[in-house]
């Protein structure tokens, strides 16, 4: 798998500066990915069908990224290969004030998945470490004095290592934590912004206090960096993928999700005897409608139907 490069479990670094943030240093032509992107959508959808089937464990696809990287339409295209019945999507966006009142968790176990779906997360709780990181949050919460006199390392550190718990009670508990990083350039991020402005279908996007963010680009990039390297484990790995070519990035990210629903190792579920029994007995049935001589008459729909199916057949052939 491709994306295997971009892996971080724990047992090697993450220095993203080393890391490239397009597809050139992969020697893929854009035609190549697009096919094998097609093919993994439908693989997807042969895999989520068992997967929802199975129903023993649920995945939760986290992504993260700086502003203009990409996820809204990351999720767009790479759902079209998901059932919308056993995936849904979360958007984490400023806490309001009722979620401040909480534990940061809060809200994000309100949108676990049941096992047996998929929870794809824009953006997750990792915000309430970077951005409480990178923006010095901590003296803002109303919180004890025994949290808000802690170091904000200390701060910041603790709730390292609580997310790293919460996924691991998660794995536990069976479920599979998976988080992507989308690495953009800040080349790239800044044509996006300027598209953003100057198309007028995307100045709804552009918000001007993501210029706030970019002038923080670089402490962003290493806050990120840090929680990869506190925060990946085997159980919960992460990815940081390239995301200047959105193409490449899809690809990548259909490889990460067979990865890890093949990881379940799903399977239809067998029904007990009784149930196989009363399954035998209801086909019986069925093939003693009519006399037993064979299945219902079509009715006209079905046959106009298949009438059509004929045409369209024979002017192919």
């Amino acid at each position: 798998m491709k994306a295997d490069r971009y892996r971080f479990d724990g047992s090697k670094k993450c220095d993203l500066s080393r890391l490239p943030t397009d597809s050139r240093e992969d020697g893929v032509s854009r035609e190549e990915i697009t096919e094998a992107f097609e093919k993994n959508l439908k693989k997807l959808d042969a895999l989520q069908n068992v997967f929802y089937a199975d129903r023993r464990e649920g995945i939760v696809v986290v992504l993260q990224a700086l502003d203009a990287a990409g996820k809204d339409s990351l999720i767009r295209k790479v759902a079209t290969g998901l059932n919308p019945q056993g995936v849904h999507v979360a958007c984490f966006k400023k806490p309001s004030e009722e979620e401040l009142s909480h534990d940061y968790l809060w809200r994000i176990n309100q949108a676990l998945p049941a096992r047996g779906e998929i929870a794809i997360f824009n953006r997750s709780y990792y915000e309430d470490v970077v951005t409480a990181k990178v923006h010095h949050l901590k003296d803002s919460y109303h919180m004890a004095e025994r949290i808000t006199r802690q170091s904000e390392d200390e701060f910041v550190g603790k709730r390292m290592k609580q997310v790293k718990n919460y996924e691991s009670y998660l794995y536990e508990n069976s479920y599979r934590v998976v988080k992507v990083f989308l690495h953009v350039s800040k080349q790239e991020q800044k044509k996006r912004f300027l598209e953003r402005i100057d198309r007028k279908e995307k100045n709804w996007k552009f918000n001007a206090d993501d210029l706030t963010d970019r002038k923080l680009f670089d402490t962003f990039m290493k806050a990120f960096e840090d929680t990869i390297d506190q925060t990946a484990t085997k159980e919960s790995p992460w990815y940081a993928i390239p995301a200047d070519d959105k193409w490449y990035t899809r690809y990548l990210l259909s490889e990460i999700l067979i990865d890890v629903i093949e990881k379940t190792k799903p399977e239809y579920p067998e029904l007990p005897g009784d149930q196989r029994e009363r399954l035998q007995t209801c086909r019986e049935e069925l093939v003693a409608e009519n006399g037993g001589r064979g299945p219902a008459p079509k009715n006209k729909s079905d046959k106009k139907e298949e009438k059509d199916k004929n045409k369209n057949k024979k002017k192919k052939d």
